[in-house]
């Protein structure tokens, strides 16, 4: 769809779930994404926990590039911080994108009485 289209009312049922279709792929998407950069994020503060108590001048060896780097804990420790300090950024981001679809695509699913087969199954069932 071009930017003109999508800003449009759309006219036929068809383009109405194919918008809604798509609301739903981009949330999905962007749950992905989330999950992916949690484990990341989850992963760096684990490092930060272990890199703390060990003594600032010790060997750590650091992945860059795919390259094995050695470091010590004084020159990593900052880094791993500061990485998972944007991750945490990030997600937050993402969680906030993911929060304005997922209203955006209430909305549209209200506007035009959008039901999924569990809600018409469950309206059947009463």
């Amino acid at each position: 769809m071009s930017s003109t289209a999508a800003a449009a009312e759309p006219k036929s049922e068809q383009e109405i779930l194919s918008t809604y279709r798509q609301m739903q792929s981009e949330m999905q998407s962007l749950v992905q994404q989330l999950t992916k950069f949690e484990l990341e994020r989850n992963e760096h503060r684990l490092v930060e926990e272990t890199l703390e108590p060990l003594d600032p001048d010790r060997r750590a060896f650091r992945l860059v590039g795919g390259v094995l780097v050695e470091r010590t804990v004084k020159e990593v420790l900052p880094t791993v911080r500061e990485h998972r300090s944007n991750l945490d950024n990030l997600v937050q981001s993402l969680k906030e994108r993911l929060d304005s679809k997922q209203k955006e695509a209430a909305a549209w699913k209200a506007k035009y009485n959008i039901k999924t087969q569990e809600e018409m199954e469950a309206s059947n069932r009463q």
